[in-house]
């Protein structure tokens, strides 16, 4: 049998031709992650709104899960626990205003590296420390811009490339899978965008999109967080806190707001003729705004209006882009051999209980869309209800690439379930600690525990309020029934089973 001789880990092995076949067969993985892609705004789960025929199409070839949450609802943390497969609590990367993370430490990219794979990282990271195990990256400094975006490289340099930065992640994207990487090897790669994050700026192409549709108020939207004071401390409102200029783009020479530097910063990065095409576009919304001067519910009401139409012009660019990135695999013969995923870092509100934003354990925040096109050999399809973590991508991934997941990673493997398996001892609740106050949106911390039908809560520090809520009862979480007698058992088991999670995860933070 031929040999071939190949570098591993250092050294130099033999391997048989037919070692060489095998590893070859080895799933590839695309991650698509977005930032703050709420799951109500894909038609896949939700056809209220818009139409994402892009994502439809991993969802409509194969999985779709209906539970599946985050352990912390922040940008940066919540990569960290999905690179490393641990709760903040482990991986020490806690917030994004005070943490770094901790590049040394174990990560699911350098397993399935030191296992053969190739892997590659694009886009956004917002860990604060450059990426490691990682053969080829390139990633946007912090939040990033949607415009002429600059990139950090591997080089060690930051350049400013031309365009629309969800178009130019998928050319770099698509580029490191025809060209830069090794073929002879599996390949892990992760798109991760900017999109949809504040301030939700649309490709000039698609500035003009739904202008025509007209929204319902969510019915939570005059929340008045009766019961329930951390709810109503928060300044993530879009009656009060939606900036007019730097959200919702009303700049004019003789209006200030307090993001309106921001914002001209953002615009200031646009060449002539993507200032022009802005401009054109919101100039007469503008003029009509400040000439009409809405008051009360008619302001309340346009500015709904207005986040909803921008933040879905930012969503039809990124679901256009996984249709570029769908269409190669396919074109190239990738696509049996590969399992395809599409999350978001976690979900957001778009209008429910008043809010924009994230970061409470609430279900529109705590909820994230998770979609998987499967590879060769796992014949699962339609939906999967069993509660799922993004603690749980890292042991995943390491599985099927055939790599023993380490003992210390806290998530579990979703393999079972895309063989479409129902284990009987597949976790029955979820554990969740948001850490970051005080800081934007002033959302105090709380940690928790879900299970199918109940959550508790604890906010604590400046505060100590709990919460208990029966989401079979009151989906929408309006009444803290923590007082009520009727749930004095329900909320024992919660206090219990909160502690049992505290304890596994080794979680002393308060």
């Amino acid at each position: 049998m031929e040999k071939k001789r190949i570098l591993l880990n250092g050294g130099l092995m033999m391997l048989s031709a037919a070692s060489v076949m095998a590893q070859q067969l080895r799933p590839n993985i695309v991650f698509i992650m977005t930032d703050d892609h709420t799951a109500q705004m894909m038609s896949c789960y939700d056809k209220r709104y818009m139409h994402t025929p892009n994502l439809d199409r991993i969802a409509d070839n194969g999985v779709r899960f209906t539970n599946s949450f985050v352990a912390n609802s922040l940008s940066g943390p919540s990569r960290a626990c999905l690179v490393t497969g641990k709760h903040s609590c482990a991986n020490g990367f806690y917030n994004n205003t005070e943490c770094v993370f901790d590049a040394s430490q174990q990560t699911f990219p350098k397993l399935l590296q030191q296992a053969g794979y190739q892997t590659c990282l694009i886009g956004k990271w917002h860990l604060e420390s450059l990426p490691t195990g990682f053969d080829y990256w390139k990633i946007l400094p912090g939040q990033g811009h949607y415009y002429n975006p600059d990139f950090i490289t591997q080089r060690g340099d930051t350049v400013q490339e031309h365009g629309y930065v969800t178009s130019l992640i998928t050319d770099d994207a698509i580029e490191w899978m025809d060209k830069r990487r090794d073929k002879q090897k599996p390949f892990c790669i992760m798109i991760h965008h900017k999109a949809i994050h504040r301030n939700w700026m649309a490709d000039t192409c698609d500035l003009r999109l739904y202008e025509d549709k007209k929204f319902e108020l969510p019915e939570t939207f005059y929340d008045s967080y009766e019961g329930r004071p951390a709810a109503a401390a928060q300044e993530m409102s879009i009656v009060k806190d939606m900036d007019m200029i730097y959200d919702l783009k009303m700049l004019r020479p003789d209006k200030q707001s307090r993001l309106r530097s921001l914002y001209e910063n953002f615009i200031g990065r646009m060449d002539k003729e993507q200032r022009k095409a802005w401009d054109d576009f919101y100039g007469p919304i503008i003029e009509d705004f400040y000439r009409q001067n809405p008051q009360g519910k008619d302001l309340t009401d346009w500015k709904f209006q207005r986040y909803m139409r921008d933040y879905m012009k930012t969503v039809k660019s990124l679901d256009d882009n996984v249709g570029r990135v769908l269409d190669y695999l396919k074109a190239q013969g990738l696509d049996e051999n590969t399992l395809v995923v599409y999350t978001s870092d976690q979900g957001f509100y778009m209008g429910e209980h008043g809010w924009f934003d994230k970061r409470f354990m609430y279900e529109e925040s705590m909820h994230t869309p998770l979609i998987m096109r499967l590879p060769a050999g796992y014949n699962k399809r339609g939906d999967i209800t069993e509660l799922v973590q993004n603690i749980d991508h890292a042991p995943t991934f390491l599985e099927l690439a055939g790599v023993k997941v380490p003992s210390d990673i806290q998530g579990v493997s979703l393999v079972p379930l895309l063989r479409g398996e129902h284990p009987k001892n597949w976790r029955k609740s979820l554990y969740y600690h948001y850490f970051e106050f005080p800081a934007e949106h002033m959302v105090k911390r709380h940690y928790g525990v879900r299970t199918d039908r109940y959550k508790l809560i604890h906010f604590y520090r400046d505060i100590d309020e709990w919460e208990l809520y029966d989401l079979q009862e009151d989906p929408n979480e309006l009444h803290n029934v923590i007082a009520n007698p009727r749930y004095a058992k329900v909320k024992k088991q919660l206090h219990k089973e909160l502690d049992r999670l505290r304890k596994q995860y080794n979680d002393n933070l308060e």
